[in-house]
């Protein structure tokens, strides 16, 4: 599954080119919960057709009806980008499945500017960081390249968003478990990258969408190119394959980098890396293993669960309770 922002901005733009009238809805601010974060987009056509989300359905079903002729509303308007508010009353945040208290504020930008659209796709289809700002008197747009990610500001003048790259994962190891981790990985949005050396296990990999690479993993690493939204996951259980390409991924900004194996294992390998790598206690602070949350989990698949639950914490800038971690919690 590709980035969701670059498929609701793909998607724009293509209806933009086929003469469409186009709708482009942002979560700018939200107060308490909300069902979907900062920066979510949605985009319409004015028939109705819709991609992306803003929330969990009540919210798109009103734009749809207000902003469409899909339901009998009226023409879609046209000019400055305009701020919508939803949840503000208990009764609306209720009619709108809102969670209690929770209210969300969108930019809605009519007829984005489809040069502009086309430009900022063909740079996140490159890989590349692009702060896009809105200006709301006349909503013209403006893209920068960006060398690292920024949070999305909105002033009620100007909304300006970070977008792209996608986040990317790499695998060490073509086992089962990594067969398990990529498909939860892929349906989260991630780019997946496996590498092995071996033959016999590169050879039997059937998950579709998946990169193989199969280079040695430290060598995999570096043409990885690790940015702030890369994973790289160790999954071979074997230091020659392992434990430099953790070397690797622990010099570069990768949000996550982690090893499978047990308390004991994870124990023997920190003890290599201090002996052998030149590697210190505090150089290994962000090595994470046992990889995972602790839910008992026996099998590849409840495994992969775990590590891609992490994984997503992580990202997300969700601090775990250390009585979760698999080296605590586990008997």
């Amino acid at each position: 599954m590709e980035n969701i922002d670059v498929m609701v901005l793909r998607t724009a733009r293509d209806w933009r080119r086929d003469g469409q009238r186009v709708m482009l809805a942002t979560v700018v601010r939200t107060w308490g919960s909300s069902p979907r974060p900062v920066g979510a987009m949605m985009a319409l056509r004015e028939d109705g057709r819709a991609v992306g989300s803003v929330s969990g359905g009540c919210i798109e079903d009103d734009l749809i009806h207000r902003y469409t002729r899909a339901h009998g509303g009226g023409p879609m308007p046209q000019g400055a980008p305009m701020p919508v508010r939803y949840g503000v009353s208990a009764d609306e945040a209720h009619r709108f499945g809102l969670p209690c208290g929770g209210t969300l504020e969108l930019l809605l930008e009519f007829d984005p500017p489809a040069a502009s659209l086309d430009e900022l796709v063909g740079r996140l289809e490159a890989g590349e960081l692009v702060r896009r700002t809105v200006h709301c008197q006349d909503g013209s747009v403006a893209l920068a390249h960006c060398q690292t990610p920024e949070p999305l500001h909105f002033d009620g003048r100007t909304l300006a968003n970070t977008l792209g790259p996608g986040y990317r994962m790499l695998l060490i190891g073509a086992g089962s478990l990594a067969e398990y981790l990529s498909t939860m990985a892929l349906f989260s949005g991630f780019t997946v990258t496996v590498c092995d050396p071996r033959e016999e296990y590169m050879g039997a990999w059937e998950v579709k969408g998946v990169q193989k690479v199969s280079d040695m993993p430290d060598d995999a690493v570096l043409a990885f190119r690790p940015d702030q939204r890369s994973c790289v996951v160790a999954l071979t259980h074997d230091p020659k394959l392992d434990d430099l390409a953790l070397l690797e991924a622990l010099n570069s900004p990768a949000f996550y980098v982690g090893a499978i194996g047990s308390r004991r294992n994870s124990a023997s390998r920190r003890a290599r890396m201090i002996e052998h790598l030149g590697q210190t206690e505090a150089s290994l602070r962000r090595l994470r293993g046992p990889v995972g949350i602790y839910i008992g989990s026996k099998t590849p698949a409840e495994i992969a669960v775990s590590v891609m639950a992490e994984i997503l914490a992580v990202k997300n800038g969700v601090a775990l309770p250390a009585e979760v971690s698999v080296e605590l919690a586990k008997p």
